[in-house]
């Protein structure tokens, strides 16, 4: 019986400082191995940012901001990237890591990309499909080259960036490729709405005047999918930092305001799923001498390495009851066509 123990990193970036940010995810890989990690996953570009200040500033309040993402944004073929598989063929593992991507064809074109590194090969490269909300002031759409799964010796490892995983679609699209580990990466917060709207002063639009449920949204999600894929899931979400509260808040026309709604917005949690979409046995490890083992459900505020052991032959029974991509499914109705080639702005001949 083969099993594939995981680790979800739920950390936090430097935040806006791509350099740092590779190097804390070598160090979590180096110290997930030693704990008989195989597959190691990290959030929705934890290299070096997610751009949450457009949720809660007005564009033209960003320049500087969006200035300092694109230095700190990475090529997928650049240092940090090669340090990074370095670190995945010394260790012998499999890393799934988000990244803001720097495209080769532009001074400010900017990617959500998500790497699946395999023993030092990059074997997925993904680009978010569709930028969501208010992630379209940072990244360009990406395209349907990274709809594909990873073929490991420690299963077969699809992955999607946050709201990708509202995509039945794309979500589809990895289901018939025989997954078997989803990988699920999310931001730290989501801010929807601020705490002091004009709506929520006056005590008007209760139902409407709160941020929505983050945890619970995120977990319909994978969980759904989990039970149509009769795939593993793994969570991961990012920790929002005070480091990337002090640098989104400081120098805004409403410091306060800000800071307040990244302080009360719900965090992001990391955790495990079976294929049922139900919560999947997981544990922290003492990284002391004692190397204790304690049981966790799911981490959430603190940062930590969450891991879980899958047995991969549970991807098999559910199959008899609904397999939606084979038995139970009209293939004289219904096709679905996915076009894989890299959409480049220039062709040169």
């Amino acid at each position: 019986m083969a099993i594939t123990r995981v680790a979800a990193c739920h950390a936090a970036p430097h935040f806006l400082c791509a350099y740092k940010t590779a190097e804390k995810a070598i160090s979590l890989i180096h110290r997930a191995s030693k704990n008989k990690a195989n597959l190691i996953v990290f959030p929705e570009t934890f290299i070096s940012a997610f751009p949450i200040w457009s949720a809660l500033r007005p564009p033209t309040h960003n320049h500087i901001l969006f200035q300092r993402m694109v230095y700190q944004s990475i090529y997928a073929n650049g240092e940090e990237v090669q340090a990074i598989r370095d670190a995945t063929r010394e260790t012998n593992t499999t890393v799934s890591i988000g990244i803001s991507e720097k495209s080769h064809a532009s001074v400010g074109c900017l990617y959500n990309s998500n790497l699946i590194i395999d023993a030092g090969e990059v074997v997925v490269h993904h680009r978010k499909l569709v930028p969501t909300f208010f992630e379209k002031l940072t990244w360009s759409p990406g395209d349907g080259h990274g709809l594909r799964i990873a073929d490991t010796k420690h299963g077969r490892i699809g992955a999607l960036m946050c709201g990708e995983n509202t995509n039945p679609l794309a979500r589809y699209s990895l289901m018939g490729q025989r997954e078997q580990i989803h990988i699920s990466s999310w931001p730290a917060v989501w801010p929807t709405r601020l705490p002091s709207s004009p709506l929520e002063k006056r005590g008007e639009g209760s139902q409407h005047s709160a941020n929505y449920d983050n945890v619970l949204a995120n977990r319909i999600r994978a969980g759904a999918h989990c039970f149509e894929a009769k795939s593993f899931g793994v969570m991961c979400s990012a920790v929002l930092g005070q480091e990337a509260i002090d640098m989104i808040a400081v120098g805004s026309s409403s410091e306060d305001t800000i800071r307040h709604a990244l302080e009360r917005s719900p965090r992001g949690v990391s955790m495990f799923l079976d294929p049922t979409g139900s919560p999947l046995r997981s544990l922290t490890v003492d990284d002391s001498e004692t190397g204790a083992q304690r049981p966790v459900e799911f981490l959430q505020n603190e940062e930590g390495v969450l891991y879980a052991d899958l047995d991969l032959e549970r991807c098999v029974e559910g199959k008899q009851y609904r397999d939606v991509v084979e038995g139970y499914q009209r293939l004289d109705v219904f096709q679905l066509q996915v076009n894989r080639e890299r959409q480049d702005p220039v062709v040169f001949k």
